[in-house]
């Protein structure tokens, strides 16, 4: 090996060997500033100040290969301590893991101040768009998008709202990181947090409870964004579970973007406004008691089939359950019942703390469902 890459024939190194308390010593994955001395096609020498020699070789020298066309001798450049001191007396070096951990750790500063970074969209699914922030690959979830970027579908078709994302590719978003985790690689970023640092002085006049007349900007599969009639600046958003004491399949059945509503603030927090419908509309489980006894029959209409049984609307605002047991299967469910249909059910018991009413299969309906034996029956 060349006399150069010898540590232990530095003048240097027999300098600071006289006196080892003058040594510094190196630890594994320590971030060094380094001299490029020479460069080969199999290895590439630096100078480790107050240590010796540096080299890069094998898959570490391929993988920097990018880095080193932009060096020449007498450059510095970061690189990662791999070996403190290898068998031959040199410090092994990685400049592309060094790389990594030094965007990884500014990373975790623009994290901490909570500054905007601006980032080019370099991908998109379903889920939302993948950025490129310092070499690192970052996610913006499609829920931390601005309303002005969120994807609209009237169907929710995810084919189509993927389409849309795609459309980002190529651009360039300003963001926050929220979340972040170097040994897993996950680096979370979100535009709506900006959106929230910018209204949260506006907020400053509104309070918990207050009523206020909104337009709707947005609709998602999660909820509706209303931007305050008064003060345009700030959206707010009504979680799906907000509007409505019943069952919402999709915020579209509420409203549609362009609509007029009056709506109540439940949250404010971190420069980002809750609001809610259902607050505003009369609680139906109050006085279910009054409308509804036990062992009553009822007429209602099935709104939804599922695995474990039925929702069924019987009255103008609330929603009843009938279990899969009473049909034996998912299969007799689903021939008994179908959706949008009126059936005759008998109320089995009202739980209002719950939240539930318990429904059984009327006398018409269990005649629907013994109408016919089945043909091993006729057989026999």
């Amino acid at each position: 090996m060349k006399q150069i890459a010898k540590k232990q024939d530095s003048f240097e190194f027999q300098a600071l060997k006289s006196n080892p308390g003058l040594m510094p010593i190196l630890r594994e994955g320590e971030l060094i500033n380094v001299t490029l001395v020479e460069q080969s096609n199999r290895a590439v020498y630096f100078s480790v100040p107050k240590v010796g020699t540096g080299i890069i070789y094998g898959i570490e020298l391929i993988n920097a290969k990018g880095i080193l066309k932009k060096l020449q001798v007498g450059d510095q450049v970061t690189a990662k301590v791999v070996v403190p001191e290898n068998d031959e007396g040199l410090v092994e070096l990685s400049l592309m893991e060094a790389g990594k951990q030094k965007a990884w750790q500014e990373l975790k500063e623009l994290k901490d101040t909570g500054e905007p970074i601006v980032a080019k969209v370099t991908g998109a699914n379903s889920g939302g768009l993948l950025l490129e922030i310092k070499g690192v690959q970052g996610f913006l979830p499609a829920s931390q998008l601005s309303n002005e970027h969120y994807p609209q579908s009237e169907d929710g078709d995810r084919s189509k709202i993927t389409q849309e994302l795609k459309n980002f590719i190529g651009q360039e978003l300003s963001v926050k990181i929220i979340n972040i985790n170097p040994r897993t690689n996950k680096l979370i970023v979100s535009e709506r947090e900006i959106e929230a640092a910018n209204t949260k002085d506006l907020l400053e006049k509104y309070a918990v409870g207050d009523i206020v007349p909104g337009i709707v900007s947005g609709v998602a599969d999660f909820g509706i964004f209303i931007k305050f009639a008064d003060q345009t600046e700030i959206e707010g958003l009504i979680h799906i579970s907000e509007l409505s004491h019943n069952m919402v399949d999709h915020p579209r059945e509420v409203a549609n973007v362009g609509d007029m509503v009056k709506a109540k603030i439940v949250e404010i927090k971190d420069g980002r406004v809750s609001l809610s419908l259902k607050a505003l509309q009369p609680d139906p489980w109050e006085n279910v008691g009054k409308k509804f006894k036990e062992g009553e029959k009822v007429r209602g209409e099935v709104y939804r089939l599922n695995p474990f049984g039925a929702f069924v609307k019987i009255g103008q605002d609330l929603m009843g359950l009938i279990h899969v047991s009473e049909f034996g299967s998912v299969e007799e469910l689903k021939a008994v019942l179908e959706p949008g249909k009126n059936y005759e059910f008998m109320i089995s018991s009202i739980k209002p703390a719950e939240k539930r009413i318990v429904l059984k299969l009327g006398t018409k309906a269990k005649s629907h469902q013994e109408k016919k034996p089945t043909d091993g029956a006729e057989s026999l």
